[in-house]
């Protein structure tokens, strides 16, 4: 006889439904451990069904060590957003982020054969928990940070976004102040110097366009024509350049009028705006040259600069960023459960 407290007992430990698990109780004549066996087995069997579900929803979440050494960022997805509210999902993606941080995998595909404290692979876990939850899922990606110095990390828009930040000199305050800029700016490289030269020429020549058009239709609507920039980067910028623009600067103070002696308190302001004027492409894409979000007055470099702090690295996953999503027809899918 099957009681009610069996079917209870097996689904709080498998989180299988009611029918699920009266029904492998009774094929295993109350048997719990052959019910568990038996409910993984026919796990394996949803899960592939589910295999070429799109999954591009989900979470991003991240672990850092209590000595601030050793960080991670992990993104798992899910078909929907509702199952990335799931708590029972959001345990799992914890309890990864934990194991990436304690086992050092290479690769998704090394992490996947990892066995847990509690004897089962990720995988295994993994498959359990498509079956159980009733949706495609997959670990994509993630990051591990080791360091001397410390990692910080902040998680955005509950688990939207998540950022490690790896500083070889600074303060737990900054990393998360940091790390928050990067979440909301979005950078993608440290310095401008990582920037790809065809990159450079390509987006100069798309900025100059974009301008250009601008002012066309300022042109017939009477507005200020925007300033079409010579240079968009610092890579730009040679020695030879700042030079000239030295020099320029210097011929119109003379031409002004003003003394030489003061030449060097104006210069170094001027040549600054200059160079602010001519570099919207690193301010855009690199970490350093952005304006800090905390204080739009100085660069992020700036601002590390005067707290002391240096960055070596850091990584910002955003949920399904690259991922292809599905097309959702409301009245299509209501068909289709109707059986129409």
């Amino acid at each position: 006889m099957i009681s009610a407290d069996m079917v209870k007992n097996l689904r709080e430990k498998t989180g299988a439904g009611m029918m699920d698990c009266k029904k492998v109780l009774t094929e295993t004549d109350g048997d719990m451990e052959k019910a568990v066996e038996l409910l993984r087995e026919r796990g394996i069997a949803k899960a592939a069904k589910k295999a070429d579900r799109i999954a591009a929803e989900g979470l991003v979440a991240t672990y850092v060590s209590d000595d601030k050494k050793v960080g991670v960022v992990v993104e798992v997805n899910s078909e929907t957003d509702f199952v990335a509210k799931n708590e029972d999902f959001q345990k799992f993606v914890a309890m990864v982020a934990l194991e990436i941080a304690k086992q050092n995998p290479k690769d998704v595909a090394d992490l996947l054969e990892k066995t847990t404290s509690e004897g089962n692979t990720i995988q295994a876990v993994l498959t359990d928990k498509i079956a159980t939850i009733g949706e495609n899922m997959s670990i994509r990606r993630f990051k591990r940070f080791e360091t001397d110095g410390l990692v910080g990390s902040y998680v955005h828009g509950n688990g939207k976004i998540g950022v490690l930040v790896d500083l070889s000199k600074g303060s737990e305050e900054v990393a998360k102040g940091l790390a928050m800029h990067i979440a909301a700016m979005n950078p993608q490289v440290l310095s401008y110097t990582e920037l790809d030269v065809k990159f450079v020429e390509d987006e100069t020549k798309a900025i100059k366009a974009s301008i250009e058009i601008q002012n066309e239709d300022n042109k017939r609507t009477g507005k200020p024509l925007l300033r079409v920039p010579t240079y968009v980067s610092r890579f730009q910028l040679t020695p030879e350049v700042i030079a000239e623009v030295k020099a320029n600067l210097e011929a119109e103070l003379k031409k002004q009028g003003k003394p030489e002696a003061i030449w060097n308190k104006i210069i170094p302001g001027q040549l600054e705006k200059f160079i602010k004027d001519n570099t919207e492409l690193d301010q855009t894409y690199s970490l350093l040259s952005q304006s800090f979000v905390m204080d739009d007055n100085k660069t992020v470099e700036k601002y590390l600069e005067e707290v002391g702090a240096n960055v070596t690295s850091f990584i910002r996953f955003e949920v399904g960023e690259g991922l292809e999503k599905k097309e959702e027809n409301f009245a299509e899918e209501v068909k289709k459960q109707m059986g129409q």
